[in-house]
């Protein structure tokens, strides 16, 4: 997929106006250009409204808003869920909304791996060193439960060049170990925002007689993705990045059909098949879908706005977000190599290697983020050397990224950072 782009503000303004996808007008921006909706999304008018007609339903109907709401809160993580399914590519029964994403890779990855003891198979599980930490603090708590040594049994495939792994390396660590249970691989990389090959990943591991499983917190609502068709066994995801829910919302999570009755490893009444749920039996009954993986009420409130958001999202259509992410990121680069000759581009350029930021590398990237944000450029560092840049595709124009790279060369060509402080570790 290419692209011709020409420097200059004008260009930018022009392909504005040429834009098919735009709905800027949907969403409450702060002030200043905001590029860091791969971390939190801002608040739209769909979100607001909805959480707005729940909290309605709250006064008007009290507890009634779990049978008389519409929807009826107590389905509510399946109605989302349905309404998720088309983004991830997944039969309605295979998605709900629940729990939080940490909480959803301990329920799953507990299954699975009771599932290969079961089964006979290795309980050794493959991730690798580019990973959300809380993944790795998820699965080692996994293990440990089991009476595994987190140390001997993830195995952690590293990566050549500090910014991507490849699908080859992955193959290597699977042939080299031949008791490996479970895959786990982000979709989107959080650092360099590289895409994997999921398909490719997810044929690997069922080669070697392993679970796949997938973190698409970095992919849900900017790529489209096919996870029953592909075969992929379970995977998790948060809403509060480009699907804008909120902080803190409420996650989703995927199980394929096949493993619909598993009792999750963190069972809880919420996820009790829902005709019986109110006899209180002591003996659980898990639900048939994805639903068995919910464990605590689901908090409405925290639901509400995803459903609101949702409204936007279908209009836009996934894949025409996906073509609108690709061209601003493409855009993004190119006005890097253009105007910033002491930065890199830590993403891939190949559009299907690409998620939906560009991680714009500089080593004073910490002190470069905060002079950003003194002019209200909203974006955010990850250790050590990464201004993450986030042209998020529902409300993010070709004018913001020509005027944020703008900010981004005075500040750099003219060493403003300087006058900031020098960290290197972690910050939002």
């Amino acid at each position: 997929m290419g692209y011709e782009f020409e420097s200059g503000v004008e260009h930018a303004r022009e392909r504005d106006a040429a834009a098919s996808l735009d709905y800027r007008e949907r969403f409450h921006l702060p002030d200043g250009i905001y590029l860091d909706g791969n971390s939190l999304g801002p608040l739209s008018t769909d979100a607001e409204q909805m959480l707005q007609h729940v909290v309605d339903e709250w006064r008007d109907l009290g507890i009634r808003g779990w049978t008389e709401g519409d929807p009826p809160w107590f389905y509510y993580g399946e109605h989302v869920g349905d309404r998720l399914a088309s983004l991830v590519g997944a039969r309605e029964e295979e998605v709900v909304v629940a729990n939080s994403t940490t909480v959803n890779i301990h329920t799953l990855v507990g299954t699975f791996l009771d599932r290969c003891e079961r089964e006979g198979r290795g309980r050794k599980v493959v991730v690798n060193e580019l990973d959300f930490p809380t993944d790795h603090y998820a699965i080692r708590s996994q293990l440990r439960v089991r009476g595994l040594d987190p140390d001997e049994h993830l195995v952690v495939v590293e990566s050549r060049d500090g910014r991507t792994i490849r699908e080859d390396d992955v193959a290597a660590a699977l042939d080299e170990h031949d008791d490996v249970g479970i895959v786990f691989m982000p979709s989107v990389f959080y650092r360099s925002g590289q895409l994997l090959d999921v398909e490719r990943v997810t044929e690997l591991a069922h080669d070697h007689d392993a679970y796949a499983g997938f973190d698409l917190a970095h992919s849900v609502g900017v790529v489209p993705h096919s996870l029953a068709d592909r075969g992929v066994d379970f995977a998790v995801w948060c809403h509060y990045k480009y699907l804008n829910a909120g902080p803190g919302a409420v996650a989703g999570l995927y199980v394929h059909r096949d493993y619909h009755g598993e009792v999750p490893t963190l069972a809880g009444w919420w996820g009790h098949e829902k005709e019986t749920q109110f006899e209180m039996r002591t003996t659980y009954t898990p639900a048939q879908s994805a639903g068995a993986w919910q464990t605590g009420t689901i908090p409405i409130l925290s639901a509400a706005p995803l459903a609101g958001v949702l409204d936007v999202v279908d209009e836009a259509g996934i894949e025409a977000l996906r073509d609108r992410s690709l061209e601003l990121t493409a855009y993004l680069a190119y006005l890097v190599d253009e105007r910033l000759p002491d930065c890199t581009v830590g993403t891939p350029r190949d559009p299907e290697r690409r998620g939906g930021h560009v991680a714009v590398e500089h080593p004073e990237a910490y002190r470069v983020s905060e002079a950003l944000t003194e002019r209200d450029v909203v974006v955010d560092f990850r250790p050590p050397n990464v201004v993450r840049v986030c042209p998020s595709p529902l409300y993010v124009g070709f004018e913001d990224v020509w005027n944020a790279v703008e900010h981004l060369r005075e500040i750099v060509v003219g060493r403003e950072y300087e006058r900031f402080e020098r960290r290197g570790g972690g910050v939002t």
